[in-house]
């Protein structure tokens, strides 16, 4: 593993409020003669001192302008105005203007209250966000989360946290309001494509664990299939994945399977080394692009090229570094990827210090795959696409009122695709009308959980449906996805 790179760290997105994995991003060095050299990136990222955030500018015109405006509306305005607020209102505008969900600006107590935040150990609920049309956005709930359990999933917009609208709320004042302690419930009402009503999910904090690895060995067909989860891409996670790598080729596998489904990304310094110990030598890992277009390429250096065959695993909730190490995967090394297309987050991003505290998160660069392609709001598409079953993109259930006979909605819909993919009472529809059918499916799945026999859907047995839901996904049973990367590995 190259032990050489240098750390330049770049906030992506702000899972360590929320209590995920860190996402930063650092430049490795150049490892040909193309594009910008190592030294040229460095001077362009140079660690956010305060004499670059300021920068050169040449055109006092345009400075005496925002003085005059700033001045007019401070002395001829009907109110006393705070100056100070005037002027992260033009920063906030000029960033706007930009039209880009990841450059925003922090005021100084802001700033200092996330950077508080950046701890060795996580509370919150566990999920990736930005900023998307004006809306805070989940990116990708973590594995095993709060989130992932209250039934958050990729391209959710939060409406209101604990009531209060989120509209005209920054993205950072909004990941505070919605981090807290373990134990304490956030209610996040979330508007979900596809769905006409909005949703009130309940999350209840907890503390997030930061082991980003996992490996295990699957037998199938007389062959040794390694398995290795990937939940982020923090500090330690290239040298987890090293040894475990090592612990299962040892083990004399026979194929290998990268599992970065609903994996937010992490540091680009740890995506590079892994992509070295899989990617074939001299084969680029991933492109960096700055404003004039000019490219920086990092290549493999892995010896020669893996004896077995490897496989990764994607869906919608895999972004920035896991797209980086999917499409090295896909391009460069010329293995399958199955499962669903990725996030598209294809920019870099860095905080940048102003002088007061303030900072600003400014994207500096694109990251481009392997061979070349932008997959930013595009993704990266599978080679092989699976879709999970049905339940496993159910929308949560509304207990308002019970479900019963002879009503038609959303939510019975939601309900009878749940029983039909995880028990044995099969309602025989999914179009949301509670027929006697569906009412008969209710009481077999009460009478088998040990609950009242209504054949109506209330909370406890809506609960207890949502249960086993989640039980089934985490779980390898229902898995189509991995069942299908097995299948390519044993042939």
């Amino acid at each position: 593993m190259n032990k050489n790179n240098i750390i330049i760290p770049l906030i992506v997105f702000f899972s360590l409020v929320l209590g995920a994995g860190g996402m930063y991003v650092a430049m490795g060095p150049m490892n040909d003669d193309n594009g910008l050299g190592q030294d040229e990136v460095a001077q362009l990222i140079n660690g956010g001192e305060t004499e670059e955030v300021l920068g050169n500018v040449d055109d006092d015109e345009e400075m005496a302008k925002i003085q005059q405006a700033i001045d007019m509306i401070t002395d001829k305005y009907v109110d006393e105005v705070d100056e100070s607020k005037l002027v992260e209102g033009a920063i906030t505008g000029m960033l706007e203007t930009l039209e880009d969900p990841y450059s925003v600006y922090m005021d100084e107590s802001t700033a200092e209250e996330f950077m508080n935040s950046l701890d060795s150990t996580f509370e919150g609920i566990g999920a990736e966000v930005s900023m998307t049309d004006g809306r805070v956005t989940i990116v990708a709930p973590f594995r095993d989360s709060p989130a992932e359990n209250a039934g958050l999933r990729p391209n959710d917009k939060i409406l209101e946290i604990d009531g209060e609208d989120t509209d005209g709320l920054s993205l950072y004042d909004a990941v505070l309001k919605i981090r807290g302690e373990k134990g304490s419930t956030v209610t996040l009402t979330i508007e979900r494509p596809g769905v006409n009503d909005p949703i009130d999910l309940d999350v209840v904090r907890d503390e997030i664990p930061i082991e980003t690895v996992y490996s295990e060995i699957i037998e199938e067909d007389g062959k040794s299939i390694g398995v290795i989860e990937l939940s982020s891409f923090a500090e330690k996670t290239a040298t987890e994945f090293e040894e475990q790598l090592k612990e299962l080729e040892d083990s004399n596998i026979d194929g290998l399977i990268i599992d970065v489904r609903g994996n937010p990304g992490g540091l680009l310094q740890v995506v590079e080394e892994i992509g070295s110990l899989i990617i074939p030598e001299g084969e680029p890992i991933v492109q960096i692009e700055d404003q004039e277009g000019e490219r920086m390429r990092q290549l493999s250096n892995l010896d020669g090229k893996k004896e077995y065959p490897i496989v990764a695993l994607t869906d919608e909730g895999s972004a920035s570094a896991s797209e980086i190490l999917a499409g090295a995967l896909k391009e460069a090394g010329g293995y399958e990827v199955v499962g669903t297309n990725t996030f598209g987050k294809g920019t870099v991003q860095q905080t940048l210090r102003m002088v007061d505290g303030s900072e600003i998160k400014l994207t500096l660069f694109r990251w481009l795959t392997s061979d070349g392609n932008n997959i930013n709001e595009v993704g990266v598409e599978p080679t092989i696409k699976v879709e999970q079953p049905d339940f496993y993109y159910a929308t949560p259930l509304d207990f308002e009122e019970p479900l019963t006979y002879d009503m038609s909605n959303e939510h019975i819909k939601n309900a009878q695709i749940m029983l039909a993919g995880i028990s044995e009472f099969d309602p025989g529809r999914t179009d949301g009308y509670f027929d006697e059918e569906t009412e008969e499916a209710v009481r077999g799945f009460q009478e088998q959980e040990g609950l009242e026999v209504t054949g109506e859907i209330n909370e406890e047995t809506g609960t207890r449906l949502q249960e086993k839901v989640i039980e089934a996904i985490q779980g390898k049973e229902y898995d189509l996805q991995l069942d299908r990367a097995i299948e390519v590995i044993v042939g």
